[in-house]
C-alpha cells in the first residue's frame, strides 16, 4: 500500500536520481565554468523544488513535519555556507581552474549524498535504541555553537600542507603531479596513477563528513524523523554547488552569517538538552527564530560590512 511517506520517496528519489543522471550525462560532459546567471538560475530552481517538497509534506504528512522539514533544511543551508569557505581554500590549495569547480563538486555532493544516508540511518538507529543519544548531539551542538560563536568564523587558518586525509591519501595511492586534464586516473609507465583532481575530490568529501558532524546531529535535534532528516539535508547539499557559483565573490560580505550559524546551533543545542526537564519548542517557533536570525545577520552584514584590513 502506498502511504504518504513512500509517495513522498519516491518523489524524492526521482527527482534527485533525475538530476544527477541530466548533470552527469548533459552538464558534465565538458569541462566549463558555471557563469553567474546559470547559477542564479539553478538555485532558484533548488529553492523552489525544496520549497515545493516541504509543502507537500505539510498536505501529504503534517504541519509540524512540514516546519521540521524547513528547519532542518535552513539549518543546513547556513552551515553549507561555511563549508563553502574552506572548499574555496581546498581549490586555491590545488590551484583549480574554475572550469574543473563543477566536476569536484559533483562527485563531492555525490559521495555526500551516499555517506549521509548512512550516517543518518546510524543516527537513527542509535536514537531507536537510546534516546539519551538525542541529549549528547545537544551538547555537541551546544560545543560547535558556542566555539563558532568566539572563533569568528574564520577558517583562513586552515593548513592543507598538513592535512591528514592528504597525507593518508598519498600513502595508500600512487599520485603524480603531471597536469590532470580533467581526469581522475592517468596511466604512467603501465601503471594507473591518480592525479591532483581526484585528490582534491577525496579532500572536499573529508570536509563533508567533517561538516557532517554538526549538521547531522543539528537535523536530529530538530526532527527525529530519518525521512525528514535525510530530504532536508540532501535538498539542502543539492543546491550547494550552485550556491557556491552564486556566491563565491561575494561570501565574504557576510561576515556576520558565523554569528547567525552559532546562535542557531546554541538555540538548537537548549532546545534539545530542554527535553530533560519536559520543556518543548513548538517546531513552528523553532522555524521563526531560525529564519529570524537568518533574516537579522544578512541585514546586519549589509548595513555594517566588514572594514578591510
Amino acid at each position: 500500500m502506498f502511504t504518504p511517506q513512500l509517495i513522498l520517496g519516491i518523489v524524492f528519489g526521482i527527482i534527485i536520481l533525475g538530476f544527477l543522471a541530466i548533470d552527469l550525462g548533459f552538464f558534465d560532459r565538458k569541462a566549463h565554468k558555471i557563469s553567474f546567471k546559470s547559477a542564479l538560475w539553478q538555485s532558484i530552481f533548488w529553492v523552489f523544488i525544496s520549497v515545493v517538497f516541504g509543502t507537500l509534506v505539510y498536505f501529504f504528512q503534517s504541519p509540524e513535519l512540514a516546519f521540521q522539514f524547513f528547519s532542518a533544511y535552513i539549518t543546513e543551508k547556513i552551515l553549507s555556507v561555511d563549508n563553502l569557505f574552506v572548499i574555496l581554500l581546498i581549490f586555491g590549495y590545488f590551484k583549480l581552474e574554475e572550469k574543473y569547480h563543477h566536476k569536484v563538486l559533483f562527485w563531492g555532493i555525490l559521495g555526500a549524498i551516499v555517506m549521509r544516508a548512512l550516517f543518518i540511518g546510524a543516527g537513527a538507529f542509535l536514537i531507536s535504541q537510546f534516546h539519551w543519544i538525542l541529549y549528547v548531539f545537544g551538547a555537541i551542538l551546544l560545543y560547535s555553537g558556542f566555539k563558532l560563536f568566539f572563533s569568528g568564523g574564520e577558517n583562513d587558518h586552515i593548513d592543507l600542507e598538513k592535512n591528514k586525509v592528504i597525507k593518508l591519501a598519498k600513502r595508500f595511492l600512487p599520485f603524480t603531479t603531471e597536469p590532470h586534464h580533467g581526469k581522475f586516473t592517468h596511466i604512467i609507465n603501465g601503471k594507473r596513477v591518480f592525479t591532483t583532481l581526484f585528490l582534491a575530490v577525496i579532500v572536499v568529501e573529508a570536509t563533508d563528513l567533517i561538516f557532517a558532524v554538526d549538521s547531522i546531529p543539528a537535523a536530529f535535534a530538530i526532527s527525529q524523523d530519518p525521512f525528514i532528516v535525510y530530504t532536508s539535508n540532501i535538498f539542502a547539499v543539492m543546491g550547494l554547488r550552485a550556491m557556491f557559483f552564486l556566491l563565491e565573490g561575494i561570501m565574504h560580505k557576510f561576515h556576520h552569517l558565523s554569528k547567525a550559524l552559532a546562535f542557531i546551533l546554541i538555540f538548537i543545542g537548549v532546545k534539545m538538552l530542554a527535553g530533560v526537564v519536559d520543556i518543548h519548542i513548538n517546531s513552528l517557533v523553532s522555524f521563526a527564530i531560525i529564519m529570524g536570525a537568518l533574516f537579522i545577520s544578512v541585514v546586519a552584514s549589509l548595513a555594517f560590512p566588514k572594514k578591510k584590513s
